[in-house]
């Protein structure tokens, strides 16, 4: 199985730490380790630039900037001070679902299932896979023309109602049920300074 190692995302380590989020200690790259995905960090670029697959395949998946090696062992176990323990899903957007989901399934990767969402003036449909313990979740057919681009991020953790509690809602908003059943969700706000949307998200009952 094809599988998510990690990312390439903007910005600097004091959004994260601030988000309780344990920071890789000097010298060494810039960065966090959530579950098996590690979240390198540059700080002079934007948004989500690129990831890091498990197996081998194109340089460009539509548009999606990849790097692809072969396994190389699990990570260095982090505990982080907001209980995270791992990243649920990463979101994709694109203008065409099919042509997005053609590309990453000429790659190797299996589309699981599909859903629509959005409303009868915005229709979208979600395509999902599966990255080792990590879902992607491509979302279409979602303007500007163009490539697919990276958009989100989402971790999980035991409780997000206490979570934000510990944070304060200058950094995140007000708990909610998600749209998966028996989740709750929590959304950081822009003023967190990440550099992308982020949320978190209690385990799915099904899996832990």
């Amino acid at each position: 199985m094809i599988g998510l190692r990690a990312l390439r995302v903007a910005g600097t380590t004091a959004p994260w730490t601030a988000l309780g989020f344990s920071v890789r200690p000097e010298p060494l790259v810039p960065g966090l380790d959530i579950g098996t995905t590690s979240l390198d960090l540059e700080p002079a670029a934007a948004g989500i630039i690129g990831w890091t697959l498990v197996g081998e395949g194109p340089a460009q998946l539509d548009g999606l900037r990849t790097t692809w090696i072969d396994d190389p062992g699990p990570l260095r176990a982090t505990l982080h001070p907001n209980g995270a323990t791992r990243l649920d899903h990463v979101v994709v957007m694109t203008p065409s679902l099919q042509r997005t989901t053609g590309a990453l399934g000429d790659a190797g990767l299996e589309l699981r299932r599909t859903r629509d969402a959005g409303t009868p003036d915005r229709p979208l449909q979600q395509g999902f896979y599966r990255l080792g313990e990590v879902i992607l979740e491509v979302v279409g057919d979602v303007p500007p023309e163009g490539p697919a681009r990276f958009w989100g991020l989402v971790a999980v953790v035991p409780d997000v109602d206490a979570l934000a509690g510990q944070l304060g809602p200058r950094l995140v908003g007000t708990p909610k049920d998600a749209v998966q059943p028996g989740r709750r969700i929590l959304t950081v706000r822009r003023e967190a300074g990440l550099p992308v949307p982020f949320a978190f998200l209690t385990p799915d009952p099904r899996r832990g």
